[in-house]
């Protein structure tokens, strides 16, 4: 392999590869930067000549440096009980039309990586390198420094936690859109009927406001107490403008110009699941959401 100009080009050409990886390990998107940025570093150092396959040394170097920042941030974890969302990706929602009918989700869904942040480190990455990037179990292994028969079994453990946190596949996106909008059509209204209605029985909410006016972060169980903590905030709701949070139809609060609150959901037939709340002022204030803000 070249030095230099060949080499950082080189190395482009598989930055939204391993960003995407990194993302999906990490569940931050500053984090998810940083790995990238690490795993440059290590190949600006390395013997660039001796390297065969680039793309399956990146994603190996990747992987070692991910599974590093997990551990660390795990053994800082002060309370594991804490509501803290990953970090989502928001995008304009597309007018309706026949593209609009199904979406292919680049990025992972809030809920399945809410999921991946209850495994362990090396669960996370023997689950997202095989079941996600087809990364074969002998290369997880040596990441993990195990065996490929344990890297199996770590893969197997995370897909039996993670198996219904999303829809696979493509997403029906108007279908999706119609339950987003009569579930914030029954918030505006003050609707309790109709909130009970979109809601499935067992429904979960997570609210991370960080310090922010909107706080303190809670976890809520069950359509009623649910439907209750969204009439609460019928005011905020005329607000909402409707989004793509990590592909699917979300909904971003603004008010003078200012986002205070993106919710995510998790729909299964005609029922919202999961309601995912990010109003945490300083992260808000970190998403990339130019454009999104202004009417």
């Amino acid at each position: 392999m070249d030095d230099g100009d060949g080499l950082a080009a080189a190395f482009e050409t598989q930055r939204g590869h391993l960003h995407a990886v990194a993302y999906r390990m990490l569940g931050s998107l500053s984090d998810a930067d940083d790995a990238v940025q690490e795993t440059w570093l290590r190949l600006v150092r390395s013997e660039p000549a001796e390297i065969r396959n680039l793309g399956g040394w990146l994603t190996t170097v990747l992987g070692r440096v991910c599974l590093d920042m997990l551990r660390t941030r795990q053994s800082r974890r002060e309370d594991p009980f804490d509501v803290h969302l990953p970090d989502p990706v928001v995008s304009a929602a597309p007018r309706t039309g026949p593209e609009e009918q199904a979406v292919t989700a680049d990025s992972v869904g809030l809920a399945l990586l809410v999921v991946l942040d209850t495994l362990s480190p090396a669960e996370r990455l023997a689950f997202v390198l095989h079941d996600v990037f087809a990364v074969p179990f002998d290369e997880v292994a040596t990441i993990l420094d195990r065996t490929p028969a344990a890297a199996k079994q770590l893969a197997s453990r995370a897909r039996r936690r993670v198996r219904g946190a999303e829809p696979s596949g493509r997403v029906d996106s108007r279908r999706h859109r119609r339950v987003v909008d009569a579930f914030l059509a029954a918030a505006r209204e003050g609707d309790l009927d109709g909130l009970l209605a979109v809601l499935d029985p067992e429904v979960v909410l997570r609210a991370d406001a960080g310090s922010g006016p909107l706080g303190p972060s809670q976890l809520v169980h069950g359509a009623p107490a649910v439907a209750q903590q969204a009439l609460r905030f019928a005011s905020l709701a005329v607000h909402a403008r409707p989004v793509l949070v990590n592909g699917v139809p979300g909904l971003l609060g603004v008010r003078d110009g200012t986002p205070f609150s993106l919710l995510s959901v998790a729909v299964r037939g005609d029922v919202i699941v999961e309601i995912d709340i990010l109003a945490d002022p300083e992260r808000l204030a970190r998403l990339d959401l130019a454009g999104l803000t202004a009417r």
